[in-house]
């Protein structure tokens, strides 16, 4: 008895070429719709599946394969001889590989003015079915849903060395795969921010060459839908290959550079923001992000939100920088940056929005989910407790450093004047700690300056040591049970506070 193959994909890449080295081997191919049109033209022989079946495609193509004969031919034990027996009673010829792609679901998500009608239709039911039993008889049954599975599985059949380990690891990849398919539709059905299950799939991107040290293993997967401001679709034109830190640092420059609209430069250490510039033009704005903190920006990374030429290019060549990322280089940016032999050189759509993903935080035994961090404000959103109100030059650096705060870790303090960070006190176990690094850094140019803190004053200390500082004004949550205490050591320096009634710890 002849082997027997079926093959339905989708992705009709390299089909051919596969079918035909089947054929070579000896197998009869089964086949449906589209992709038994293609073998047939190819010259290769195929029959059509309700002519195995003796039951006609039905319901404009829903029901192709949904029937006992192809999968009795797929379920049945070959060393079960009760299931060979009625295999031979129902006249059933065993299916020995599946090769089958699903209906292109994820790329029909990403098309514009699709309708759900159309996305519906997407949902592949006899591709999954048929890749689930054959996967199930793997000891069995041969199964490939990968086209670039379909050179090493020919190798390994010519060399007729595709064994039972070599097919279960196959059904492992159709089940993953089948998950995926799976966690795309029901996300996309699912309005319910946190439901009974929650899953998620992602894609590798690449195997990394370690992680945050190099006694751990890493690896860098991507959403495989989203694509705005993400690095997993970011165009690298020079340097190794990105780092477990060095994308960890990317993605915290990224997320901060997107709250800014006007010309703005972010440099990045430690995933913490050592030095950001608002400016007029970008030149302008990268010169603030660096003299912000000249020390700390080495072997940094810095993103900008315009295009880098010759003069920026030129000012980024002479200093050690991990990656610089923007949304475009100049050829003759490039051609001075390109000199850095170990430079990486990023280019990414950056874009002024919020992202909408979840952030997921492992912990031992479970997963923490939740909304991103995207809560905004204005002018219209602040309160003024103080006697004495800011100017509006003074709220226009307020509400830039309380953007900066919301991306340094907790506890955090962040010291801005004329649209430039200053001073950055990150990560500290208390808020007068916090504050007293990021005035050390400022050093005088905390005279004048405002502060920004990510949560509430527990006490009037942080307040007191910013003002004997100089800084003129102050942007906080509020919400203390002591908040009247640092109102009252305001006002007795004769500096400006107001609240924002939201806070930004980030852990």
């Amino acid at each position: 008895m002849k082997k027997r193959a079926l093959i339905s994909v989708s992705d009709k890449a390299n089909i051919t070429e596969f079918a035909d080295g089947l054929v070579e081997l000896g197998y009869e191919i089964i086949s449906t719709g589209g992709t038994l049109k293609k073998l047939t033209e190819a010259g290769i022989q195929a029959i059509a599946v309700e002519d195995v079946t003796g039951f006609p495609e039905m319901l404009g193509g829903r029901v192709k394969t949904l029937h006992p004969i192809i999968h009795a031919g797929l379920l049945a034990k070959r060393d079960n001889d009760d299931h060979q027996k009625q295999l031979a009673e129902g006249n059933i010829h065993p299916i020995d590989m599946v090769v089958v792609n699903l209906y292109p679901f994820k790329q029909k998500l990403s098309q514009l003015d699709v309708t759900e009608e159309e996305i519906v239709e997407n949902i592949d039911i006899g591709g999954p079915t048929m890749l689930r039993a054959a996967a199930k008889s793997f000891a069995d049954v041969t199964v490939v849903v990968d086209p670039a599975d379909y050179n090493s599985t020919l190798d390994s059949l010519q060399e007729n060395s595709l064994d039972k380990t070599e097919r279960k690891k196959l059904a492992a990849k159709v089940f993953r795969h089948t998950a995926q398919y799976d966690s795309m539709i029901a996300s996309y059905f699912t309005e319910d921010a946190f439901p009974e299950n929650y899953t998620v799939t992602y894609e590798k991107a690449q195997t990394l060459r370690y992680g945050e040290n190099p006694h751990q293993t890493a690896a860098f997967y991507k959403n495989p839908t989203e694509t705005t401001m993400s690095l997993a679709s970011a165009k690298q034109l020079h340097g190794k290959e990105l780092s477990y830190n060095n994308i960890q640092d990317a993605n915290a420059a990224l997320e901060i550079i997107a709250e800014y609209e006007s010309p703005t430069a972010v440099a990045v250490k430690h995933m913490n923001p050592c030095g950001i510039g608002v400016a007029e033009g970008i030149n302008q704005a990268f010169s603030k992000a660096y003299e912000a903190d000249s020390v700390s920006i080495f072997g940094g990374i810095v993103a900008c939100n315009r295009k880098i030429d010759v003069e920026l290019a030129t000012k980024l060549s002479e200093i050690f920088l991990e990656i610089v990322i923007t949304p475009e280089f100049t050829e003759e940016a490039l051609a001075i940056l390109t000199k850095k032999k170990n430079i990486r050189l990023l280019e990414l759509a950056i874009v002024h929005e919020q992202s909408t993903y979840h952030k997921l935080t492992t912990v031992k035994g479970g997963v923490l989910i939740q909304s991103n961090d995207d809560a905004e404000i204005d002018r219209k959103d602040l309160t003024f407790p103080t006697d004495k109100k800011p100017s509006e030059d003074e709220v226009k650096d307020l509400l830039f450093a309380w953007k900066a705060v919301k991306h340094v870790k907790s506890n955090a303090i962040v010291l801005a004047k004329g649209m430039q960070t200053v001073g950055v006190g990150a990560g500290q176990m208390n808020r007068v700690g916090a504050a007293g690094i990021a005035l050390e850094q400022a050093e005088e140019k905390a005279k004048g300056a405002v502060l920004a803190s990510d949560a509430f004053f527990p006490m009037p200390d942080t307040v007191e040591i910013a003002a004997k500082a100089g800084i003129s004004a102050i942007i906080q949550p509020g919400g203390s049970k002591r908040d009247q205490d640092s109102i009252d050591m305001c006002n007795k320096y004769g500096i400006s506070m107001v609240y924002t009634g939201i806070r930004h710890f980030k852990h």
